[in-house]
């Protein structure tokens, strides 16, 4: 799914319980800044992996945890308050009658 379609998405559902205001689109435009620090921190996790080289001089050098790891927790924690703050949730998808059912 794209940025796009996300954040249209969003505003589709706030419309969708009567929830207008310029407070919410920035509460919007906050999440979505925050999507993409997520996937940026996905896509460093996926390449540099969980741990990662350090050296602070010729004979000091180790691995230590990838920062990123937590920054990804934050940041979807606090993507997370925000929905919460739209009052915006999982809707279950509604069931389709195809007709064929037997009786």
């Amino acid at each position: 799914m794209t940025k796009t379609e996300i954040k249209k998405d969003l505003v589709e559902q706030l419309e969708r319980k009567g929830v207008y205001g310029r407070h919410y689109l920035d509460l919007i435009n906050d999440y979505m800044a925050l999507w993409e620090i997520k996937n940026q921190l996905i896509k460093d996790i996926r390449e540099r992996g969980v741990s990662i080289p350090w050296q602070n001089g010729p004979n000091q050098r180790g691995h230590k945890k990838n920062d990123s790891i937590s920054e990804l927790n934050k940041t979807n924690a606090q993507m997370l308050k925000i929905l919460n703050e739209l009052g915006l949730k999982a809707e279950p998808l509604e069931e389709i009658d195809d007709g064929d059912e037997e009786m």
